[in-house]
């Protein structure tokens, strides 16, 4: 069995959503955010007090698109993996890194200092600057989708959910508006996947069910 900790619209939202596009059976475990702080038991499980947490049998994992890339190539059959002795498998995992390392690593300093922050810490210069920095990067996406409708391989793969997780975080950041025109349809497009849909309901359900709060700050609720 699969467990997955999670925290609503966090990172550990990538393989959530790889769990649904999959269709696996899995437990999802919801906690308040920020773990570390408000459920301080969950250290003995994940010293970093952070999620995503994916537990399954002897494997644990922290990292968000480290999980998409085991899953898919744990569960070939459903397409999301891209082999190694493909041409576009390069690109591929290069989407998968960057995802996180390039795209979503200036968004958490722009929800750092203009929202987590208490009033008199909160830095609008950051803001600003690394909201740049998200668009600019940001621009390497805009490029790929010009020359077809998914990232990679022609297909959707875990590379989309994974790029998928930075474009729902900056809706939450209300960056979306800046979206390149390639990069506004695609974002649609990953909307309307069931298993986008079906991993944003789960989560909800989940807050519901375990009484735990359903949003981790303000505007982060889906």
């Amino acid at each position: 069995m699969l467990h997955l900790h999670h925290c609503i619209s966090a990172r550990s939202f990538r393989p959530l959503w790889m769990l649904e596009e999959l269709q696996l059976p899995y437990t999802l475990h919801m906690l308040p955010f920020p773990p570390r702080a408000k459920a301080r038991w969950f250290l003995d499980e994940n010293p970093l007090g952070t999620v995503p947490l994916l537990v399954q049998g002897d494997v644990r994992m922290t990292e968000s698109a480290a999980m998409c890339q085991y899953l898919a190539a744990t569960h070939p059959d459903a397409g999301l993996d891209v082999a190694p002795t493909h041409p576009a498998y390069g690109a591929y995992l290069n989407w998968l890194h960057m995802s996180d390392a390039t795209l979503t690593f200036p968004q958490t300093l722009v929800l750092r200092y203009g929202r987590f922050e208490p009033a008199e810490r909160q830095q609008p210069q950051v803001v600003e600057d690394y909201s740049r920095w998200f668009l600019a990067r940001l621009r390497a996406v805009e490029t790929a989708l010009q020359r077809g409708e998914y990232l990679c391989a022609g297909r959707f793969t875990a590379a989309d959910v994974a790029v998928g997780y930075a474009l729902l975080l900056a809706q939450h950041l209300k960056l979306n508006e800046q979206f390149g025109p390639a990069t506004q349809a695609y974002w649609q497009r990953l909307q309307q996947r069931p298993g986008y849909r079906r991993a944003m309901a789960a989560q909800l359900q989940a807050a519901d069910e375990q009484d735990v709060p359903d949003t981790p700050a303000p505007d982060m609720r889906p």
